[in-house]
């Protein structure tokens, strides 16, 4: 009987490591592309048209298009070609744009959804990257969906870490931008 169970015992130490390796792994990917980049919104409110870098083009009935709806925005339809910089100061040379538009979309919080491109005119990148998605404001970060791009970021995909590293208000904001693309053309 002795025997007979040292024969199963070594049958199963023979056989445990391949089922193991034979079990799907979940793989761990490294980004082919970081980038860490800025963009400052600065809301035209009536008064800043020289300085404006967005504008609300939509507002509900109650609303208007110089100050924000209510307390969560809800109904705001915003466009936007704000400046974007390697660092955080406002006043540092652009390396693009940001342009596009972000809508507040609920009533009970505050968030938006957001669709928008980084438009590059630099000596270090050309053409532009997409980006879309969900944006509750009120995490400390949020991810949004890097979906394609032209030039250096061809067909890129990822995902972009927004953190909101400053605000003014209603009238500015500047977004913190990490991009991890994880397909590189």
């Amino acid at each position: 009987m002795e025997k007979i169970l040292t024969f199963f015992f070594l049958i199963f130490l023979l056989v445990t490591p391949s089922i193991i390796n034979a079990m799907p792994r979940k793989k761990t990917r490294k980004p082919c592309q970081s980038l860490v980049l800025y963009f400052h919104d600065i809301i035209y409110n009536g008064k800043n048209a020289h300085n404006a870098t967005s504008a609300i083009v939509g507002a509900p009935a109650w609303g208007n298009h110089t100050i924000l709806a209510g307390q969560d925005h809800f109904g705001n339809l915003v466009i936007f070609d704000d400046p974007i910089t390697l660092d955080n100061n406002l006043h540092s040379p652009p390396v693009g744009r940001a342009q596009g538009f972000y809508l507040y979309d609920r009533k009970d919080i505050f968030t938006s959804w957001l669709g928008f491109s980084f438009v590059f005119n630099s000596t270090q990148h050309q053409g532009s990257i997409n980006f879309a998605g969900a944006d509750p404001l009120m995490n400390k970060t949020r991810d949004i969906s890097v979906i394609g791009g032209t030039g250096d970021f061809f067909m890129a995909r990822g995902v972009a870490t927004l953190s909101t590293d400053s605000f003014e208000g209603d009238v500015y904001f500047r977004l913190r931008t990490e991009i991890n693309l994880y397909e590189c053309w």
